[in-house]
């Protein structure tokens, strides 16, 4: 399946999408790609908040926009692999029985899939600013995000995705 289609059948079933990611097999390069595409994503959503930003108090915006892919695709990226080894881990604790790919894919397939809300929040951002719209906008990212980390965490710490 494509990519966006991936993302659109996430919204209906995230648990499906992840195992069918994990019955692929095991490819590190996969996963990477998955998680740079999400934080690429991620910095393209950011760019009409820090134009605002830049427009309104007089930075400059190649400033922030260096500052912004720093952080986004290089910096996000080894943060991540960070959480989704302590989540694996945890899951670990209450009996999960998968491995650390599997808690890699369903962590990176979450940021990606969610990313449609992410850059609305973007969008949002930059053109009313802080209101309830944005804080609405994130909450409903955050919620969708968690919905479809811990979705894809259940089904990659599962018994039969760890076989």
């Amino acid at each position: 399946m494509s990519v966006t289609r991936d993302i659109a059948a996430t919204y209906r079933g995230p648990g499906a999408v992840v195992r069918r990611l994990l019955q692929a097999g095991e490819n590190e390069a996969r996963a990477l790609v998955i998680l740079m595409s999400a934080c690429a994503l991620i910095f393209v959503a950011q760019l009409p908040r820090l134009a605002r930003v830049a427009h309104l108090t007089g930075q400059e915006l190649n400033a922030l926009l260096g500052g912004s892919l720093l952080g986004w695709l290089f910096i996000a990226p080894l943060f991540f692999y960070l959480v989704a080894a302590i989540s694996h881990l945890i899951a670990r604790i209450f009996g999960g029985r998968g491995d650390f790919y599997g808690a890699r894919v369903a962590l990176f397939w979450a940021l990606l899939a969610s990313s449609p809300l992410v850059l609305l929040n973007g969008l949002v951002a930059g053109f009313i600013g802080p209101s309830p719209a944005l804080q609405i906008v994130g909450a409903a990212w955050l919620a969708v995000f968690a919905w479809f980390w811990f979705a894809g965490l259940r089904q990659a710490e599962r018994a039969e995705a760890a076989a």
